[in-house]
C-alpha cells in the first residue's frame, strides 16, 4: 500500500500543538481543503467517530474514520470504516522538540480500491495525499503561531495591575 508521511515543525509547545490537532471539527475553518469534519460519535476520552469531507484535486473525498486518542502520547490513530477509498489508516502525532517547540506528523497509508488501475492511481493519489497533508499542517501552523501571538500580546494579570486607570 502506498504510504504518506509529512511533518512539521512549529514553534509551539507540544501541549499547544496535541490540542489543536486532535479538535479535528476546527480544521475545516483553517485549512482551505477541508470542508467539513464532524465528531459524530465520542464513547470516552479515547475513542470518537468522525465524519470528513476533504477537496482533493478537484473532487470531495467522503468518509468516515474510527479514532484512538493516546494524549499521553500525544498520538491519534485512525482507520476510515466506511468512504471513498479501499482502505485509509495513519496516524497525527506530536513530538517536543528543542526550546519547548513542536514537530507535527501525519501519516498514512491508503489503497484507492481499483485494483486494476493502482499502478496507475496510487502515485497520482500519493501525490495529492502529500500535498494535501502539507497543507493541513501548514494550515495548522498558522493557527497556532496566530494564536500564539495574540496571547503574547495580552498584558500579563500584573501588567495589568501596575497600569495606571486612565480616568
Amino acid at each position: 500500500m502506498p504510504r504518506v508521511e509529512v511533518e512539521l515543525p512549529i514553534a509551539v509547545p507540544p501541549e499547544a500543538a496535541w490540542a489543536a490537532v486532535v479538535d479535528v471539527e476546527a480544521f475545516s475553518a483553517c485549512m482551505d481543503s477541508v470542508d467539513s469534519v464532524t465528531i459524530t460519535r465520542q464513547t470516552d476520552d479515547r475513542h470518537r467517530t468522525s465524519a470528513w469531507a476533504v477537496r482533493l484535486k478537484g473532487s470531495v473525498l467522503q468518509w468516515t474514520e474510527d479514532e484512538v486518542l493516546d494524549p499521553v502520547a500525544r498520538r491519534f490513530d485512525f482507520r476510515q470504516v466506511t468512504g471513498d477509498l479501499g482502505e485509509f489508516v495513519g496516524h497525527w502525532a506530536v513530538r517536543p522538540t528543542p526550546g519547548g517547540h513542536s514537530t507535527v506528523s501525519l501519516y498514512v497509508t491508503f489503497d484507492i480500491g481499483i485494483p486494476l488501475l493502482a499502478d496507475l492511481l496510487n502515485p497520482v493519489a500519493a501525490d495529492a495525499l502529500r500535498e494535501n497533508a502539507t497543507q493541513m499542517l501548514s494550515a495548522l501552523e498558522r493557527r497556532l503561531l496566530a494564536a500564539d501571538a495574540e496571547l503574547s500580546v495580552l498584558p500579563t494579570t500584573r501588567e495589568a495591575e501596575e497600569e495606571p486607570d486612565l480616568v
